[in-house]
């Protein structure tokens, strides 16, 4: 039995009593094991979850700051709660699929490694102590032996070491890839849509949340995925070694001490839980600060040529500056927050738990356990205490690692809420919900009633506008009632000032705009191409420059050949430029290598290549001869495609039949165009204007001669 040092002080009844409690106790200690083994089981799971549910922190708000290139400057609780593990999971049916997928055999595999990894462990605690316990009693055969049990065991421990990295990064990769496929799908596919897709555009168009995905499809996923698969190990294995190593050092110093020891560790943990910092809102706004230099900095290289010109390097190198100061001066206050809470974590966990354990290695050598009939010669207590030593230290660390892993979770729930967001948005602009800062006029009662009102889009061959309003998406309403009808063959020219709505009016064609109001017929989107005035050129060849968005592949299916693009190319007088630039196959950054009237000629052979059955020009010959405008535009009508054409030339008219003229105001004038008439009418117009430039000056030689002659 248990010698107890104050058994002395008590009355011959008391010891009495005791002794028959004890004696009890120790016919029944096995079931009391047993009870509390499962008692610590069910305990340390249920506070795992608890704790990582983020139940300790809920008084703890955890809002970013308002900033660029996330969530629009709306603040978001981002924190390790019911709502991070209500993305996770949504997330989580994305990367894991199915039970029988690439990925859920990964994790198992991982899972079996994991598993094995502990055993390993346990085995390699019992045999430090034989080791030592050799040592202790001067046993040489038994000592080399156990060194080469030792040696053994390194083999599969080695193994298993290597593979669970290996595995844990395939799970990184393939988390990532089945990630950037279902965002890739929503970002820039059209399938089962029901919107013609283009959610790319309408990202960052027609909605404010997300101002730089390209970091979110690169980064934010990538950074997702590392702590997801990293964060299964980080947990689940340490979990699994409190569980397996608790409960072996319970059957050698009793369950009692293990919950003892739980109970301090528990409560000091609590502590260390209050005092961690919000590092899941730090994770969340460092991306966010760094999309935004980010964005900065592509801004710049987008246009270069505005700022050399106006001479901006100093803003430019301001407003750079300034995003980097910002991102830098969070940095520093999270690596200061980092920094103490490093010193009170280690502190809390490597010595002030250790000394608890040390006290719990003590108990067999200083007490005898009721029911523990094993020797207690000096070798024995030697080999209990450094197995005990050994597991208490990697029951230590493990439970050190599920602590550690808050702050990884926290890290984990930020780039949660990174994807989630972008997921989010992605659906809601897919159903045509966009969140969007609206100009003053936006809440004025006429205008938004017509920023509530849906119209509708019917698939025709004809284009017609019925009582369509023109809205742009940040509210501001251009036409409040836009009617008009063209027909195959019938090509309109549109005209106005600056902002009156004329590239409005093809974005809704496009399917780029939502329609507000009113009916719109039209074909489908498909049979549209724009020719803007500074023409889209893609990365490739020669000829995907013409064939863009087909490939050599699908060009061919077409029957088209290299020697029918030479003759497209021909009608724009450029047929020299395939030998020029080194065959159809060359590659270049072409916006580089072709001036900006090559541009658009090869602009127009793309549109010659596809024969849409309109053709969208927005200022697109404004860089091209007036003799070559006007062969493009009759091998145009050769082909039979209907332009709708944006142009402040004259010599365009007489190409048209029909034109749109906005004033500026709201109000618009749509009618047949007289191009004879209207071009005498413009050159009557300039006569006059030059005449009435000449009247100032004939007054002043008026004044002046009646001065002379008195």
């Amino acid at each position: 039995m248990a010698t107890l040092p104050f058994a002395s002080r008590l009355s011959p009844d008391s010891k009495e009593k005791l002794a028959h409690f004890l004696k009890i106790y120790a016919a029944h200690r096995p079931a009391v094991q047993r009870l509390l083994n499962l008692t610590f089981i069910g305990y340390i799971l249920g506070a795992t979850y608890v704790g990582l549910s983020g139940s300790m922190t809920s008084s703890k708000k955890e809002h970013p700051k308002k900033g660029k290139g996330g969530s629009g400057g709306k603040s978001e609780r981002v924190a390790v709660d019911a709502l991070f593990f209500q993305r996770l999971a949504k997330i989580l049916r994305i990367v894991i699929p199915g039970i029988r997928s690439k990925e859920a055999l990964l994790l198992f595999m991982h899972s079996s490694l994991l598993v094995f990894r502990t055993a390993i462990s346990l085995y390699v605690a019992a045999l430090d102590g034989k080791i030592v316990a050799s040592l202790v009693r001067a046993q040489p055969l038994q000592f080399f032996y156990n060194i080469l049990r030792w040696l053994l065991v390194a083999i599969p421990a080695t193994w298993t070491n290597s593979w669970l990295s290996y595995i844990q990064n395939k799970l990184a990769i393939a988390y990532r890839t089945r990630l950037t496929q279902e965002v890739m799908k929503q970002y820039l596919g059209t399938e089962g849509q029901g919107t013609d897709g283009k959610v790319y555009y309408k990202l960052a168009n027609l909605d404010d949340r997300i101002k730089n995905p390209d970091q979110m499809i690169t980064h934010d996923i990538q950074r997702f995925s590392s702590h997801l698969a990293s964060m299964y190990a980080n947990l689940a294995k340490p979990i699994l070694d409190v569980i397996l190593y608790n409960y072996q050092l319970s059957q050698n110093v009793g369950a009692e001490g293990v919950m003892g020891l739980t109970f301090f560790v528990q409560l000091s943990a609590m502590l260390l839980r209050y005092m961690t910092p919000p590092f899941g809102m730090y994770t969340a706004l460092s991306a966010q600060m760094a999309g935004s230099l980010r964005h900065t900095h592509s801004r710049l290289v987008e246009f270069a040529e505005e700022i050399a010109f106006m001479k901006g390097e100093t803003t430019e190198k301001m407003l750079i500056e300034r995003e980097y100061a910002s991102l830098i001066a969070h940095e520093n206050n999270v690596l200061q927050r980092r920094w103490w809470f490093g010193c009170v974590e280690e502190g809390i966990i490597k010595w002030l738990w250790g000394s608890f354990g040390l006290a719990l290695c003590a108990i067999p050598v200083f007490f005898k356990l009721p029911g523990d009939i094993r020797a207690v010669d000096l070798g024995g207590r030697t080999e209990g205490f450094v197995t005990n030593r050994r597991l208490l230290l990697s029951s230590s660390d493990a439970f050190g690692r599920v602590m550690y892993s808050y702050k990884d979770l926290s890290e984990l729930a930020g780039y949660t809420a990174r994807v989630s967001l972008l997921l989010d948005t992605m659906q809601d602009v897919r159903n045509g919900k966009f969140d969007k800062a609206l100009v003053n006029s936006a809440t004025k009662e006429d205008n938004s009633l017509t920023l509530k009102g849906r119209g509708e889009v019917i698939e025709s061959e004809d284009i017609q506008f019925e009582n369509v309003p023109i809205v742009t998406p940040n509210g501001d309403v251009l036409v409040k009632s836009l009617s008009f009808h063209i027909k195959p063959g019938q090509n309109l020219l549109i005209v106005g000032p600056n902002g009156c709505g004329k590239s409005s009016l093809f974005r809704i064609l496009g399917g780029l705009w939502p329609v507000y109001g009113g009916v719109v017929h039209k074909p489908s989107a498909s049979q549209f191409i724009l020719i803007p005035q500074r023409p889209y050129l893609p990365l490739g060849t020669l000829r995907d420059q013409i064939i863009y968005p087909h490939s050599k592949v699908e060009m061919t299916k077409r029957g088209i050949t290299d020697d029918d693009l030479s003759r497209i190319l021909a009608v724009v007088e450029m047929g020299h430029i395939v030998e020029r630039e080194g065959g159809w196959d060359a590659s270049k950054e072409w916006r580089e290598a072709l001036s900006g009237g090559d541009q658009q000629k090869i602009a127009w052979t793309r549109l010659f290549y596809h024969n849409p059955k309109y053709a969208v020009l927005d200022e697109a010959t404004s860089l091209v001869p007036t003799e070559m405008e006007g062969m493009m535009m009759e091998y145009a009508a050769k082909l039979n495609i209907t332009l709708l054409t944006v142009s402040h030339r004259p010599s365009l008219w007489k190409y048209h039949a029909v034109i749109l003229h906005y004033d500026g105001q709201g109000g618009y004038v749509f009618t047949k165009l007289d191009a004879e008439k209207r071009l005498a009418l413009q050159e009557e117009k300039q006569n006059l204007e030059t005449k009435l430039l000449e009247v100032p000056k004939m007054k002043a030689r008026l004044a002046e001669l009646r001065t002379l002659t008195g």
